[in-house]
């Protein structure tokens, strides 16, 4: 028998590297799903990552900004590939008027 975290998205399975129709892999697939509907779930978006993607906070936010920069991503839901584009542009305007020293 499959064990929960096999077959909950973002789960190891032997199809996770497997590269579809679209050009992304299915953990890429999975991880643009969780991102038009993180809100969905109970409790911390953090929290939510480890379950079902067995990695990090940091280490998931390191590959869905490497995803959201692929052609592939863009093709596949360009407005939200867009919008997280635009949120991560915005944050590092804010960090880099902090540090020196502006208000945005």
């Amino acid at each position: 028998m499959q064990s929960a975290k096999a077959s909950a998205p973002g789960g190891h399975d032997e199809h996770a590297g497997v590269v579809g129709d679209d050009g992304l892999q299915r953990r890429d697939r999975e991880i643009l799903a969780f991102e038009r509907q993180w809100w969905k779930y109970a409790g911390a978006k953090e929290q939510a990552i480890r379950e079902l993607f067995d990695m990090s906070a940091t280490r998931y936010y390191q590959v869905l900004n490497a995803l959201i920069d692929t052609p592939a991503a863009l093709a596949a839901d360009p407005m939200l590939v867009k919008r997280l584009r635009r949120l991560r542009a915005s944050r590092q305007r804010q960090r880099s008027a902090r540090r020196l020293g502006f208000e945005v």
